[in-house]
């Protein structure tokens, strides 16, 4: 007898392992000794590590561990407006010896690829920011630096949006931005250079971030001197009323930035997120149905009625770009003096119509600026558009908006040329204005008369 089988099999491809990924977020933007940091992860891995480090001069790791253990989570659709609802992986209770400053923890996960196939060591890296401020504000020195944290947010565009349609994955502009989600931190662009720079040369410097001056504003009465550095463009309504108190009481400020609160603010979820209709601003709920000096939009927009120039003394709109956005592209990027004689210029050398900076070009990207008059050969400010009587205009540089955004702002003339104004006023403090985003650069590229304005301006307002 014979016996005949009959084996038939069927056969799939076999499939690759699932990407790996570690993504996370802090609960706050800014903690106090002695708080829990809630830090979200989510991650394909079965753990991960963390390292955090200080950042400053010399970057210094403070805490690490291996481990560590979260999920993977779903990124809702409202992720960029809302968050991501993640929940909380590990707390960990500040230490009170951790120095006031910006902090990045650094997430690390690996595995061994697939089961049969793609066995290859992976790795995924991801990180995450926060501050943390002094547990004795103004014990160990009278100079708070507040980051731009809002900035940060407004530009993020994780979950797909942020308030800008250029990187937006439907090309439109969003109007809300959480900080309960990844990414999101231009530390890196302006504000590291300035912090490092201090450091080095013997300036110690208190930690906040944007919303401290809302939710925490007890803090400024213990400094002397509030800094703004590069691109601090989101500012809240208590944010800046809480700031010109400080001022009329006294208080100085240095805005080493541009384009410095040029956008009004409104903070949700207790600072969790933040709405800002910008150029749309009648669809505001707030334009129809509630006080519209809160509408969200320019703070320079006659709706308002509050030009950022009451606060730093120059406004974006009669600033704008240089060697940027196709505007004087081919710009020096430097500063023209008009007055040396004033104290900011001690030590410099300079004389009338010399130039600084462009080495650098400390004149860039976005910039402040007044309306001003030729008068005896130096230019004196008119003060219609809000700038302070006594605010005097040491430097200038030809600056000008874009033809983009000239057609959004119904009172804009289309012939306008403007200018990035470095000038000071005073009004109860003293109040210092750089009138670009880009001043830092000329410190990171140790420019001595940069250099020097800018201990200048510490030594005298931080006393």
């Amino acid at each position: 007898m014979v016996l005949l089988f009959s084996f038939q099999a069927t056969f799939a491809d076999q499939t690759a392992p699932a990407g790996l990924f570690i993504e996370g977020y802090p609960g706050k933007r800014s903690y106090a000794p002695g708080e829990e940091v809630m830090f979200h992860v989510s991650t394909s891995a079965p753990s991960f590590s963390m390292q955090i480090m200080r950042v400053g001069e010399k970057d210094e790791v403070v805490w690490e561990k291996k481990g560590l253990h979260a999920g993977a989570y779903k990124v809702p659709d409202l992720a960029a407006s809302h968050g991501c609802g993640w929940p909380v992986a590990f707390k960990l209770k500040v230490p009170k010896e951790w120095k006031s400053g910006y902090y990045r923890a650094n997430l690390e996960a690996n595995d061994k690829g697939g089961k049969f196939t793609h066995r290859n060591e992976r790795w995924a890296k991801g990180s995450l920011y926060f501050v943390i401020r002094s547990g004795n504000p103004g014990k160990d020195t009278k100079i708070l630096l507040q980051l731009s944290t809002n900035t940060y947010s407004a530009y993020n565009n994780w979950g797909g949006h942020s308030l800008y349609s250029y990187h937006d994955r439907d090309q439109m502009q969003g109007h809300r931005v959480s900080f309960h989600r990844p990414g999101g931190s231009l530390f890196y662009i302006w504000e590291v250079h300035f912090a490092r720079w201090a450091e080095k040369n013997g300036y110690k410097l208190d930690y906040a971030v944007n919303n401290d001056l809302e939710l925490h504003p007890e803090i400024l009465s213990h400094y002397n001197l509030v800094l703004s550095i590069g691109h601090d463009e989101y500012w809240s309504s208590p944010m800046r009323d809480n700031l010109e108190d400080f001022i009329g009481k006294g208080g100085n400020v240095a805005f080493f930035s541009g384009n410095t609160c040029c956008w009004q603010i409104r903070n949700e979820q207790g600072g969790r997120d933040f709405t800002c209709w910008k150029q749309w601003y009648n669809l505001d709920p707030v334009f129809r149905n509630g006080d519209q000096k809160l509408v969200s939009t320019l703070w320079g927009h006659h709706l308002l009625g509050r030009p950022e120039n009451e606060l730093t003394g120059v406004g974006f709109l009669w600033g704008g770009y240089h060697r940027s956005h196709g505007q004087f592209m081919d710009g020096k990027g430097s500063y023209t003096v008009h007055r040396p004689d004033h104290w900011i210029f001690k030590g410099t050398k300079l004389k009338k119509d010399d130039e600084f900076g462009g080495k650098d070009t400390i004149v860039g990207y976005e910039c402040d600026g007044c309306e001003f008059v030729m008068k005896d050969g130096l230019p004196v400010p008119t003060y219609r558009d809000g700038t302070p009587k006594s605010f005097v205009i040491l430097g200038t540089c030809p600056a000008s908006w874009a033809s983009g955004d000239r057609r959004w702002y119904d009172r804009f003339p289309e012939d306008r040329i403007g200018a990035s104004v470095l000038g000071v006023y005073t009004r109860g403090g003293t109040v210092f204005t750089s009138g670009s985003t880009d001043w830092s650069h000329g410190l990171s590229g140790a420019d001595p008369i940069v250099d020097r304005i800018t201990k200048n301006v510490l030594d005298r307002l931080s006393k």
